[in-house]
């Protein structure tokens, strides 16, 4: 009975191992399927009908993934030994894709596949399943698991993921060099047939990326590839799915090619004046490799210029650069030759036998004629000179050339600036740098005099030299103290007593140093109140002679200190020391000098100070305020407005007024007063008489009618001068015209009647006669009053 049980079992585990075209045959069977007979076969054994619990009869299920057909796939069938087929038994099916995948007849038990089945997405399901009273809806059997297992198909061909791919591989690899691995990846079962098993190929690329390959790769010919790679699942057979991809390789560059230089010979040229270090030109050496493998290193092997040029490998180590290493010079050589050898820096020993990996070609260097400055035989000079010597002394001759062919003539100079108080002169031809003033050590001690020379024929050609003219010292400079001019003696000093100590400064620098000596002047060697004591070390002390010093009997002393270095000649020089008697305190402090009587007192303050000069500005202030308006206190003009009377004064603000000014007086007849009575027949004026008959009361009767026609001018002019000098309220002016600037240039000065009354004397007019032909008529006017005489005209 056991054995029958097992079975079932063992029958189904066999149809497991059966192939797959035979398993879809059987599927494609009627609806009696292989398990129902065997459940049948059970049937007449007693022990089946004693059992509690009936499994079903199948708990695996396989099925074919991408099922195209029209009706719903059958996947198998479900069945009960409890089913008597009356329909009173109801099947339910849960579990992964139940109802949305799969379906099953609650009557028959048959399940079938309502989806596409994809072994990709997913390769089974877990279904349950459980027979029910279709009345009272009660389980009959144990819920039983199973599961649905998806078969694959060949339906994914190969697929490179990473594609397309990027490789490299040095040029002139062995060939079977591993260049890239690539792999494919197929989704289909690859523990199921032969759908996975996948077999690569190339489909382009050969004949230099194969299995077999025999061709060598040279990067400078080509060094890209593009590589098609084919990968085909079922073992590369007939209808098995394939896919490509590409790889694209790049040759890699190993130094496999020597330099080569473009020229065998080069031409170059610069000029004369070219500095060291500039650029002359560039050699290349080609390479046809690339990179680190193209890198040169750059050599002067040989040639006549080797010392004088220079070659060096640019940034990009590619090129050659030659540079100046000394100074050019076309006159001593006008060209150079070089040999140059350029090398590859990187070597690969594996290629050595395709070497030398280096190149040699020549430089030919011209230098290029300049017309250059003058060239001094020295840039700088250095000179010492006395400071006494004397005006002309040669200081330096200085020598320049002209370095061309040409040897153009040199002229010489000096750059003023660098001379600003001409102290030298520099001769032209000759190039002697001379004094023209005198030196002085102690005002400069160092002349930095620049030199120019110059070509003739080419002004503009300049080129300088640096002449240092260090001063030497000599002794013409006397000492004097340095300080403490002024000194102090207490009067409770004793004899003996230092009251100070002093030093003296000499502006020479004597080589060996300075030496003083100190002593007082002759006059004062005597000297009873004070000494002098020389302490030996450029220093000397003041002391007292005597005691008892009294600022009653003497306040000031002055003491004539002779000091003399020790410098040949000999200089000496006198200073003159103030010395004080002071009051001490008993630690010697001074408390009061003679000064004191000119000090403040101490209990004045600097505030109270203040406030008394305040107070005496303003009584000054307003002092001079009463003086000044007590000045401009003046009488009028005219002490009464009714008697102004101005007959004939004219009165105006502008000199020339013009006409209307000279009606009331013919002024003509002051120039001319011998013709002032020479009028025409009817015309006599009538401005005359009055007016000197008015003022008659203060001329004299015998100047006023005097003798003669021209009596009445000369009486009228006097008295109006005696009226203006006697009426003190009469306006100052004179009786014919006021000017604003009278006498200006003239010898006469201002002839205005202003403050002619200040002083009752007679006026002296002998200065009258001094003043030229022009003021001769008032001469012999005025020198009448001090003659007496009969007037002239």
């Amino acid at each position: 009975s056991i054995f029958l049980r097992l079975l079932p079992l063992f029958l189904l585990h066999l149809i497991s191992l059966l192939p797959l075209p035979l398993l879809r045959l059987i599927s494609l069977l009627p609806l009696i399927s292989l398990p129902l007979l065997l459940s049948l076969l059970l049937l007449p054994l007693p022990l089946l009908l004693h059992r509690v619990k009936r499994g079903w009869v199948w708990n695996q299920f396989f099925v074919l993934e991408e099922y195209t057909g029209l009706d719903p796939l059958y996947i198998g069938k479900l069945h009960s030994d409890m089913d008597k087929g009356d329909g009173s038994i109801k099947y339910i099916l849960n579990g992964e894709g139940a109802g949305t995948t799969f379906t099953i007849d609650d009557g028959t038990g048959d399940i079938h596949a309502i989806q596409r089945l994809d072994r990709e997405v997913k390769a089974q399901y877990v279904l349950r399943a459980q027979a029910r009273n279709r009345l009272t809806d009660r389980p009959l059997e144990p819920e039983s698991q199973f599961i649905v297992k998806i078969q694959d198909i060949n339906d994914n061909e190969p697929r490179f993921l990473d594609g397309p791919y990027q490789a490299s591989v040095p040029e002139m690899s062995n060939i079977g060099t591993p260049v890239i691995q690539l792999t494919a990846t197929d989704a289909d079962d690859p523990a199921y047939g032969n759908s996975a098993r996948v077999v690569y190929s190339i489909l382009e690329g050969q004949p230099y990326f194969s299995v077999d390959a025999k061709t060598d790769m040279d990067r400078e010919t080509r060094e890209n590839y593009t590589v098609v790679i084919q990968a085909k699942d079922m073992g590369g057979q007939l209808g098995g799915l394939a896919g490509t991809t590409t790889v694209n390789i790049t040759l890699d560059d190993v130094n496999d090619n020597p330099p080569m230089f473009d020229q065998r010979l080069y031409q170059m040229s610069i000029p004369e004046v070219g500095p060291v270090g500039s650029v002359v030109g560039r050699i290349w050496a080609r390479d046809r490799d690339v990179g680190v493998n193209a890198e040169m290193e750059y050599s002067i092997i040989d040639g006549d210029g080797r010392d004088t040029f220079d070659i060096s490998t640019d940034p990009t180590n590619l090129f050659g650069i030659i540079t100046v290493k000394r100074p050019l010079d076309f006159e001593s050589k006008p060209s150079y030759t070089l040999k140059v050898e350029g090398a590859n820096t990187h070597l690969d020993p594996a290629l050595r036998h395709r070497g030398p990996f280096k190149d040699v070609t020549i430089v030919h260097v011209s230098v290029e004629d300049v017309d250059e400055p003058p060239l001094f035989d020295t840039p700088a000079y250095y000179v010492e000179l006395s400071e006494d010597a004397e005006i002309g002394t040669v200081v330096k001759t200085v020598s320049a050339r002209d370095p061309d062919a040409a040897n153009n003539t040199v002229r010489y100079s000096i750059e003023r600036s660098s001379d600003p108080e001409a102290f030298f002169y520099m001769e032209i031809t000759s190039g002697a740098l001379i004094t023209v003033r005198s030196l002085d050590r102690e005002e400069v001690g160092w002349h930095n005099i620049t030199i120019l020379a110059m070509e003739m024929s080419n002004p503009t050609q300049i080129s300088s030299a640096q002449v240092a003219v260090r001063v030497l010292d000599v002794n013409d400079n006397p000492p004097s103290l340095t300080h403490y001019l002024e000194a102090y003696v207490c009067d409770s000093a004793k004899a003996g007593q230092l009251i100070q100590t002093v030093a003296a400064v000499d502006r020479d620098e004597p080589l060996a140093g300075q030496r003083f000596e100190f002593r007082l002047s002759p006059e004062t060697v005597n000297n009873p109140n004070f000494t002098l004591r020389d302490n030996q070390d450029n220093t000397a002390g003041v002391l007292t002679r005597r005691g008892g010093w009294s600022q009653q009997d003497q306040t000031v002393f002055y003491l004539p200190i002779f000091i003399s270095d020790g410098e040949q000649p000999v200089h000496t020089g006198t200073s003159t020391m103030t010395i004080r008697v002071c009051s001490c305190d008993h630690e010697g402090n001074v408390m009061s000098c003679n000064a004191e009587a000119y000090t403040l007192p101490a209990s004045l303050s600097r505030g109270a100070l203040i406030a008394i000069l305040a107070c005496i500005f303003v009584l000054l202030v307003m002092i001079l305020l009463m003086l000044s308006l007590r000045t401009h206190r003046k009488k009028p003009f005219l002490c009464d407005e009714e008697e102004n009377v101005h007959e004939n004064i004219v009165r105006y603000d502008d000199e020339g007024g013009g006409e209307e000014d000279t009606e009331a007086f013919d002024i003509g007849a002051m120039w001319n007063p011998r013709e002032a009575h020479h009028h025409p027949p009817g015309k006599v004026r009538q401005d005359m008489l009055p007016e000197i008959e008015s003022l008659s009361r203060y001329v004299p009767q015998a100047i006023v009618g005097g003798v003669g026609g021209d009596s009445n001018v000369h009486g009228y002019v006097l008295a109006k001068l005696l009226d203006a000098d006697m009426d003190a309220c009469a306006p100052p002016y004179d009786s014919l015209q006021t000017y604003a600037y009278e006498g200006e240039g003239s010898v006469a000065e201002s002839l205005s009647s202003l403050q002619s009354g200040a002083s009752n004397t007679d006026h002296e007019y002998d200065y009258l006669n001094d003043w030229g032909p022009r003021f001769k008529k008032l001469a012999e006017m005025y020198g009448v009053l001090e003659t007496n005489a009969a007037p002239m005209w």
